[in-house]
């Protein structure tokens, strides 16, 4: 898609795509009580439920720590009290998510979540966050994060070209689907940089100044010869 700037010049347009829970939404301990409580409810350890579920998707979770439990029986477990935490739980946006996401154009973002839409928008509707035209969620696509599909399937939808995307994570397996999707990729509120970002900011706050500039076409997604420079 293509757009004139300066001097009559043809300039791609800059897409920004965001992960949610982590990367916009603090829900760290939403997530960790979520899966304390299930694992409680299967007589799991919770610490050990929570490490396996930071890594994977949550079938996949099920299979490691409940293999003999009915799948669909504890997904539907998770999803209750996933629901309830919705409704209940407290928790908040990241300092300068709101600020950042009313600042850049509409139609020029999207959120690509391994959650469900309808959470997104209760956690959005109860922290102030717009929630923008294009949300791809885990029912949108069968092969979730790190596959690049999640990823490429936001783009598509805003009529955008991998190379003209930058994507926002706090996650490995988010960053992995960036990456594989052929997308510039920054990583944020982690204390060290995830393997393979291209650039590393240890709050969104930080970055939402770097990425403002990239959606507007004055700054480069990744910086050559660094993977990992704030």
């Amino acid at each position: 898609m293509i757009s004139e700037r300066g001097r009559g010049r043809p300039v791609a347009k800059r897409y920004v795509l965001f992960d949610v829970d982590g990367t916009l939404i603090n829900a760290v301990d939403n997530q960790r009580l979520v899966w304390r409580t299930w694992a409680e409810r299967y007589g799991l350890d919770p610490d050990e439920v929570h490490r396996v579920a930071l890594r994977t998707r949550p079938t996949e979770t099920f299979a490691q720590v409940a293999p003999d439990r009915d799948p669909q029986e504890c997904l539907a477990a998770l999803h209750e009290l996933e629901d309830e935490d919705v409704r209940a739980g407290s928790y908040s946006a990241f300092d300068g998510a709101s600020e950042l996401l009313n600042a850049l154009e509409p139609g020029g973002w999207a959120l690509v979540t391994s959650n469900y839409e309808h959470r997104v928008r209760g956690r959005f509707a109860r922290t102030g966050l717009p929630v923008p035209k294009v949300v791809v969620d885990a029912a949108a696509v069968a092969d979730g994060k790190p596959s690049p599909v999640p990823y490429l399937r936001a783009a598509a939808q805003l009529g955008a070209e991998p190379e003209d995307c930058l994507v926002i994570e706090d996650a490995p397996s988010g960053v992995q689907s960036g990456l594989r999707a052929g997308m510039a990729v920054w990583g944020v509120n982690t204390p060290a940089a995830v393997d393979g970002v291209h650039r590393h900011f240890g709050s969104l706050w930080e970055a939402a100044p770097e990425i403002l500039a990239f959606a507007s076409g004055a700054h480069p997604g990744r910086l050559e010869g660094s993977a990992t420079v704030k």
